[in-house]
Parts: C-alpha cells; sequence; structure tokens
C-alpha cells in the first residue's frame, strides 16, 4: 500500500474500497473472491501486526523505543498561531524539507529551517540525514549566525524533534521549547511559508543525499 499506515489505509479504501479497485484494475492486485473478503475485512490492529517485521527491515532493523518519543512529546506545550502575540526577537519557528524525491527510502537531505517569529530573520542548514544530533548542530549553528540569543523553538511533532536529544537541549540553553498541534501546518504558518519561498524555490524538489551534496548546500545558503 505504499507505506500508508494501517488507519489511513482503511480510511483511504472507505466503504466503496477505492484503493483495493483502483489496484485491481491496474494490475497491481490479485485477488479471488475469498481473498478479497479477508482483505477488506481485515482490521487496522492485525494489519500493523502482519506489518512488524517489514517495518522493522524498512528501519534498518532497529526496534523503536515503544512509549518514550509520546512520553518526550506530552511534556513539550503546545503552542498554536494566535499564541505567539507578537514575541520579541528569539522566538522561532522550526521545521524540516525532505529532499527524497520521490521516494523517502534510504537517506538523504533534509534542510533545517529556522525562522524568527518577529523579524522573519530566516536561516537554512542543510543536514546530511534526518536526525536529533544533527538538529542540535544546526541550531547550535543558526545561533551563531542570529544577532540575538534564540529563546525559543517551536516544532512540530517530528521525532527528529521530540527526542531525548533536542528538548533537552533546548532546556539547557534556557530556550522554550513548544510545539505545534498534531496535522495542524497552520499553528507553523511562518516557518511553512519560508519552506516554500526560499527552501523549495531555490533548491526544489529533486532527491539530494551524501556529504558532498550536503556540502553545496550549505555553500548556497
Amino acid at each position: 500500500m505504499g507505506g500508508l499506515g494501517s488507519d489511513l489505509r482503511q480510511a483511504a479504501e472507505g466503504d466503496d474500497s477505492d484503493v483495493a479497485a483502483f489496484a485491481e484494475r491496474h494490475g497491481r492486485l490479485k485477488l479471488d473472491q475469498a481473498d478479497r473478503a479477508l482483505v477488506l475485512g481485515v482490521s487496522a490492529a492485525t494489519i500493523d501486526r502482519l506489518l512488524v517485521e517489514t517495518k522493522l527491515a524498512a528501519a534498518g532493523g532497529k526496534r523503536r523505543r515503544v512509549g518514550f518519543y509520546p512520553a518526550v512529546r506530552r511534556e513539550v506545550p503546545i503552542r498554536t498561531f494566535n499564541d505567539w502575540h507578537d514575541p520579541p526577537p528569539g522566538f522561532c519557528e522550526v521545521d524540516m524539507v525532505a529532499h527524497g524525491g520521490i521516494s523517502v527510502a534510504g537517506s538523504f537531505i533534509q534542510v533545517l529551517t529556522m525562522v524568527d517569529v518577529a523579524t522573519g530573520w530566516t536561516e537554512c542548514m542543510p543536514l546530511v540525514t534526518r536526525e536529533g544530533g544533527l538538529v542540535v548542530r544546526a541550531m547550535e549553528r543558526a545561533q551563531s549566525l542570529f544577532p540575538w540569543i534564540i529563546r525559543g523553538a517551536d516544532f512540530d511533532n517530528d521525532s527528529a524533534f521530540m527526542n531525548d536529544v533536542d528538548v533537552p537541549w533546548c532546556r539547557a540553553q534556557k530556550s522554550e521549547a513548544t510545539r505545534s498541534r498534531t496535522y495542524k501546518k497552520n499553528d507553523q504558518a511562518f516557518v511553512e511559508q519560508k519552506n516554500g519561498a526560499i527552501v523549495r524555490r531555490l533548491v526544489g524538489y529533486g532527491r539530494f543525499d551524501g556529504a558532498e551534496a550536503t556540502c553545496v548546500l550549505q555553500e548556497r545558503r
């Protein structure tokens, strides 16, 4: 199903089983009547159980620390777009733009975008891959470029941010860590606008990977 989660896959199919019918029409799925009934009747929990080994292989054989990421996320307060109330310089929205092209397989460059809400000052830092330690290094680099101290960092709910590296780092810097609501991109309207106006406009939508490409993008910033 192209990586769709079980709940999303079921929602996409809906009562009319559009996804299954589409796959059958285009020769991607061949089912007899009995198997079709089983596929359309399977629960989300069963799908997740059947996909455990597949997901593990896709993650490079690393099992996720169950419950840890949600625990970190619960500790970080939510900030919506309407909660900014004209902050002083130093409060930033932070996001990442993926440069995997048409595939999310493997490792590829992510550009970390930081925009100061009060002034619009923006720094874009390419990362060779999506990893919490690299996020911290990029934020440290951004801090050296901003003409003021980073007083707050507002993230989305990505595990590359909501982890035991980034959140504690913010606290150690006495920088307020907040997060947007899940699936509410408008909560980060400032950085989302810069992602399109700067990163996508200059870098595009192609796939970039490796240290050499990261260095080239760093030189262009």
